[in-house]
């Protein structure tokens, strides 16, 4: 099977449907089916009411395609469609990960490396023989080895790991929290930066410098992908941690909305919140997140709810998922606030470390990126 053609950067979407094609063996078809593949290709690129564009073409073995399914013969079904379904969505993600739109392993696909004679020779049995035998073949295929080391690095790492302890003690770092060495982005396994500097321009966005270019964050929906995965965890396995409020901060609402704060309290209580009925309507709040700061837990919950009520209308949200993606909102660092370097490589470190870093929950990017190349184009040097 073969896949290729052209599909839309996430920014191209549009809002109606269109300028999407199918081709099978060079003939028109329409496949809901492979839609499907394209849109969760897209998962969490695009708003959930935007279509992007594509035309692709799927050359297969006719006998693995029955085109008499329709008068038409527009409509087609697959001999076996699981796999046809993952290779389309396959490929869409990999075009993606080439131009940096969605995160991908940090490599760039060259032709003339599939011109090297590695690539071009046949695999014989002695080269498998001997690939086999290797140790990092063993630690990729044996169970549970995913992080076999070979005994001679663990002396090699060894010496470090004693250095280290070493120097940990000279510095007085162990026991002691607050002497925490400082976070570094060149620490992280996951950064795709070559320097510790950032820069804030308008209190909004980081400027980020990477080994081809730059790197532009926006602080308000980076900050939402971090705390939506963040919250996301805490309901699915270790409950927020929560920090007892000094006086306990008693509050209204109106009729509907006590009834929702009920439904939401077992989940807000994973999450940090202990809220408690307090008569007909009223709550009292014991305590918030510990990492949340005090002082206004009435206001919190306030906004909290307000936001939550502007994602009611999405019937394909979950309670808990509009639950989390409104405090993710409401919770984010916003426009306007000034951040040092000390506040901004944590962030950073943290997006970086997301599942999906390159979009909020809301499908708009966290980041763009700017490449050398296209710099010097922009100032005509190329």
């Amino acid at each position: 099977m073969n896949v290729y053609g052209f599909v839309g950067k996430p920014e191209a979407a549009k809002k109606t449907r269109g300028d999407q094609y199918f081709f099978v063996n060079n003939r028109f078809i329409k496949s809901a089916y492979l839609n499907h593949a394209v849109m969760n290709a897209y998962h969490e690129m695009i708003t959930v009411d935007s279509f992007p564009m594509y035309v692709l073409f799927i050359d297969l073995e006719p006998t693995q395609v029955d085109v008499n399914v329709h008068p038409t013969k527009q409509e087609i079904k697959f001999e076996d469609e699981k796999i046809v379904y993952a290779f389309v969505q396959a490929a869409i993600r990999h075009a993606l990960a080439q131009f940096s739109v969605t995160p991908a392993l940090d490599f760039e696909l060259d032709s003339s490396i599939q011109q090297l004679p590695s690539i071009q020779q046949p695999f014989t049995e002695e080269k498998q023989s001997a690939a086999i035998s290797t140790s990092i073949f063993q630690g990729f295929t044996e169970k549970h080895q995913a992080h076999l080391i070979d005994s001679d690095k663990k002396n090699e790492l060894k010496h470090w790991r004693d250095f280290l302890e070493v120097e940990n003690r000279q510095r007085g770092l162990e026991g002691d929290t607050k002497s925490q060495p400082e976070q570094s982005l060149l620490a992280s396994p996951h950064s795709p930066f070559v320097s510790d500097s950032l820069l804030q321009l308008h209190n909004q966005f980081i400027l980020a410098e990477t080994e081809n270019g730059f790197i532009l964050i926006n602080q308000q929906t980076a900050h939402e992908r971090v705390l939506y995965e963040k919250l996301n965890g805490a309901l699915k396995g270790k409950a927020i941690a929560t920090q007892r409020t000094m006086f306990p901060v008693t509050f209204e609402l109106a009729p509907a909305d006590a009834i929702l704060l009920e439904e939401l309290m077992p989940d807000l209580h994973q999450l940090g919140y202990l809220i408690e009925p307090f008569g007909k309507n009223t709550f009292v709040i014991q305590g918030t997140p510990a990492d949340l700061e005090q002082g206004n837990e009435k206001i919190v919950i306030e906004r909290l709810m307000e936001q939550y009520k502007h994602f009611s209308s999405d019937l394909k949200f979950s309670k808990r998922e509009k639950l989390v993606r409104s405090l993710a909102k409401q919770q984010a660092i916003k426009p306007g606030q000034q951040l040092t370097e000390q506040e901004m490589r944590p962030l950073l470190n943290d997006l970086f470390a997301c599942q999906q870093c390159n979009t909020a929950p809301d499908g708009k990017p966290t980041f763009l990126e700017f490449k050398i190349e296209q710099l010097e184009r922009m100032f005509g040097r190329v």
